[in-house]
């Protein structure tokens, strides 16, 4: 199991202590996160490394996961794009299934007065606090953009949402003014330690990207993203396309399909057809391996990395390239320029301008000095903001708050 110690060396003896100053007044409590899948995606990933840590820290905390049949997460993945603004149907049959399936998971998962603060990830498991009586603070972990959600539906979650002690967002302006409800804001975090973001041997890094036939002949582009819409892995291709005009160079496409996440495969298809011919040349490389160490590799030997999201909660694959100390160019949306000063620890894009995105990624690729020192700044953006014993902290000041 991880330990706060083993950061050490990375955060400072400071920032452990003080982690360990906050836990003492919460010796022997309990706390319970839910969430909808154990792996694909940042959700998973932040609670892998956050549950040891609280737990070394001193407080009890359990993870469970919540049971879904397919018809379930289909519909939650039309909310999920809805809270992010498309349009759903928002029939009264999704809205019985949305909340059979939290009925049932509350039957067999009891949420019981053992715990002393329970934590809902997303909106896949929002209903079950109307499932229990409540004994304990419950909070609600929302990791979407919802600076514009469909209204239709945003009425109908509110409806669960009212009932939680606090809302936790990304960032201050997904705040909504219409509900009531006391708001913390986290940024997310990734685990410096962990087999994707741990540093590699160039000899490890050769060996994974042999193993999955990246040639490293050429300047290398790289997305590492779900094969989610938002994410719009088809406007990488058209940008690829305007890059290579001018340099020659590879573009890898590699996303895990997340259990959580039925339109993956279908986004997948799409691309794969619409970037058949660069396919077939080993210009376009897309894999949908679960491979932590794999995406380390890509990363650290990549020239650019790119995240051409149209909405974004956070973007923890922005974080992971900055601390790769490699360029990276992201839309400028959503929690994207948190984490990136445009021409200083990163660039920013419009994500619908194919152009200035393909000029973006020209000029870095010509430029490889200037792109050093600015993946540089980037590495220690991420090392003073965005590493997971700052989420640790984060947590340990709401527990003290609510317990």
């Amino acid at each position: 199991m991880k330990r706060l110690s083993d950061y050490r060396s990375i955060v400072g003896d400071e920032t452990i202590s003080t982690i360990y100053r906050e836990a003492k007044n919460l010796y022997g409590q309990r706390v319970l996160h839910i969430n909808s899948t154990y792996t694909g995606g940042g959700v998973a990933e932040i609670l892998t490394s956050l549950t040891p840590l609280l737990v070394d820290a001193g407080v009890e905390t359990d993870w469970r996961i919540l049971n879904g049949n397919p018809d379930f997460f289909n519909i939650t993945k039309k909310f999920h794009n809805a809270l992010q603004g498309d349009s759903i149907n928002l029939s009264d049959i999704k809205k019985k299934l949305y909340i059979r399936a939290n009925e049932d998971f509350s039957i067999y998962a009891r949420v019981n007065q053992s715990y002393d603060a329970v934590i809902i990830h997303d909106p896949q498991p929002l209903p079950l606090i109307h499932f229990y009586k409540k004994r304990q603070p419950w909070v609600w972990r929302c990791h979407v953009d919802l600076s514009q959600p469909n209204a239709e539906l945003w009425e109908f979650l509110k409806d669960f949402i009212l009932r939680y002690d606090r809302v936790i967002l990304s960032d201050v302006s997904y705040r909504k003014p219409d509900l009531p409800v006391e708001y913390r804001i986290f940024a997310p975090v990734i685990d410096p330690l962990s087999s994707k973001n741990k540093e590699l041997s160039q000899r490890d890094i050769a060996k994974y990207l042999k193993k999955f036939n990246v040639a490293t002949d050429k300047p290398l582009i790289t997305q590492i993203s779900r094969f989610d819409k938002f994410k719009d892995p088809l406007g990488v291709i058209k940008v690829f396309e305007l890059v290579r005009q001018e340099i020659d160079c590879r573009l890898v496409l590699c996303g895990s399909m997340a259990s959580d996440d039925p339109e993956g495969l279908l986004i997948y298809e799409k691309v794969k057809q619409r970037a058949k011919k660069l396919i077939e040349t080993g210009d376009v490389i897309l894999i949908t391996s679960e491979n932590n160490i794999l995406v380390n590799a890509l990363q650290r030997q990549s020239d650019v990395i790119m995240q051409k999201s149209l909405k974004e909660g956070f973007g923890l694959t922005v974080t992971e390239g900055l601390w790769k100390g490699k360029p990276v160019i992201a839309s400028n949306v959503g929690g994207i320029p948190l984490q990136i000063s445009d021409g200083e620890t990163g660039f920013l894009v419009n994500p619908r301008d194919y152009n200035q995105t393909a000029k973006t990624v020209i000029r870095v690729l010509r430029d490889p000095d200037a792109a050093h020192e600015i993946g540089r700044a980037g590495k220690e953006h991420v090392r003073r903001h965005f590493l997971v014993t700052r989420l640790v902290r984060d947590y340990l000041s709401l527990f003290n708050e609510i317990i």
